[in-house]
């Protein structure tokens, strides 16, 4: 089944994401951090947001829905975990709820981590996730309201996944991911030859997004917590998983490069 899928950059290094329905014309907002940029690819396209789904509840992510929703009357789908703290929430969904955009549908997933509600949006039939604040290109989010082994769990989730779909995530940090994957990772070529297209890319800034799964599996390092020569290269050797996945998040945390 087609879908067309817009990219919206917002604020500093947010991104939203259009996602629109060919058939039916319904039209998703997937996060909104500020109503102008979504406004002016809404209007270059001709399109009408029929629905807004919300990962978390971070302000980054939804200081735009409300005054979306006003405009266009557009349906609010997010966490049930953060009913009382999004803005204009109509359905508040858990885990395995379908969500449906005209004829596309799709699944959510919860992630807690980052938030201790923040889902996903899993749409399978297109091969797309849109990730929030979870994971990101080479990266993931930093886990604010669970103890990282939360994250590191639900990051397993996602890595199950299979290798084709596309990942849509919420910030540009890719270059910053790729520069810290190396310092733990220095020996994975395939992460060489991926910060090297980083590069380029931001040089011309140029988005980094999206990514896949598959790339994520070979070149994210959050995602090789339970690998035995990662754990030993961060002086962890013999460690468990959520240990070192820990460990990982501490010293991105503190990372300058």
């Amino acid at each position: 089944m087609s879908v067309e899928i817009r990219l919206i950059p917002c604020l500093s290094d947010n991104y939203a994401v259009l996602l629109r329905d060919p058939v039916t014309e319904a039209v998703a907002v997937v996060d909104a951090p500020e109503e102008g940029p979504i406004l002016r690819a809404l209007d270059a396209e001709g399109w009408t947001p029929t629905h807004i789904l919300v990962t978390h509840h971070h302000t980054d992510h939804i200081a735009g829905v409300l005054a979306l929703k006003e405009r266009f009357g557009a349906t609010v789908i997010g966490p049930k975990a953060e009913a009382d703290t999004i803005p204009g929430l109509d359905f508040a969904v858990v885990d395995g709820d379908p969500v449906a955009v005209g004829s596309l549908v799709g699944r959510v997933m919860e992630t807690p981590g980052h938030t201790r509600g923040h889902i996903v949006f899993l749409f399978p039939e297109q091969g797309l996730l849109f990730s929030g604040d979870t994971l990101f290109a080479m990266g993931c989010g930093r886990p604010f309201e669970c103890p990282p082994p939360v994250l590191w769990e639900s990051l397993l989730r996602l890595r199950a996944l299979p290798d084709e779909i596309v990942v849509y995530c919420g910030h540009e940090y890719t270059l910053s991911n790729a520069r810290f994957a190396r310092s733990v990772e220095p020996d994975n070529a395939a992460l060489a030859t991926r910060l090297a297209e980083v590069e380029a890319l931001r040089a011309k800034d140029l988005p980094t997004v999206p990514t896949t799964i598959g790339a994520e599996k070979a070149t994210n390092p959050f995602l090789h917590a339970d690998d035995p020569e990662l754990a030993a290269r961060i002086g962890l050797p013999g460690a468990a998983s959520g240990a070192v996945f820990t460990h990982l998040r501490e010293l991105k945390n503190s990372f300058r490069g």
